[in-house]
């Protein structure tokens, strides 16, 4: 992945050893990562940034558009609480910007537990739409953050396929390798708990 780190150590009087300083690494370490030698992934472009005081966004070659996301929560199925919306914590990842997605909100979530691990690795990041925003109708094939909110109030927020079977009956398949979280969800709930479709995944990111 092509980058504007050498540019802006320039136009910001930074060393290479005065950057590896910064972040607890080793100059040869960062001149791999500024030369292409080294994969360049999400947590050094974020590394990256915060010793150049710049935005992910600007670590990254210019002529590629992207958008920077806030992760602002947690999808973990079994995990019941008021919200999985974090107060704390946040941070940003940097996705493509694509030209069909600029009128809508990306929001991010980052998976937890093993409820989609076939899929989506624990620490994933997935970057949706709302489906109320969007307006769009929900597509079988395709996954889906989800919210289950019990009769106590409680809610969870996991990640799903849209599935649907040879009657016709839509289900939200877990999609892991955990008999825990093997069961399909019926759409419309089950045991007294209210089921939301929130958004559409559309992008997943790694932070390894």
């Amino acid at each position: 992945m092509k980058n504007r780190i050498k540019e802006i150590m320039k136009s910001h009087g930074v060393s290479r050893e005065q950057l590896a300083e910064k972040l607890d690494a080793h100059p040869t370490t960062i001149s791999r990562l500024i030369n292409g030698q080294r994969k360049l992934d999400i947590e050094w472009i974020e590394k990256f940034a915060d010793a150049l005081n710049v935005a992910p966004s600007e670590i990254l070659e210019e002529r590629i558009p992207v958008r920077v996301i806030q992760v602002q929560g947690y999808v973990q199925a079994g995990e019941w609480a008021e919200t999985w919306h974090w107060e704390e914590d946040q941070y940003e990842v940097a996705v493509p910007d694509d030209p069909q997605m600029r009128n809508f909100s990306l929001y991010g979530a980052e998976t937890r537990g093993p409820s989609m691990n076939k899929r989506y690795p624990e620490g994933t990041i997935l970057v949706f739409t709302d489906t109320i925003e969007t307006k769009e109708q929900i597509e079988f094939g395709k996954r889906y953050i989800v919210e289950r909110e019990r009769a106590d109030g409680l809610r969870e927020a996991t990640v799903k396929l849209l599935w649907k079977d040879e009657h016709g009956k839509p289900w939200l398949l877990p999609e892991s390798d955990d008999p825990r979280f093997q069961e399909p969800i019926a759409i419309n709930g089950n045991d007294g708990d209210t089921i939301r479709i929130v958004g559409r995944v559309r992008y997943a990111v790694s932070r390894e």
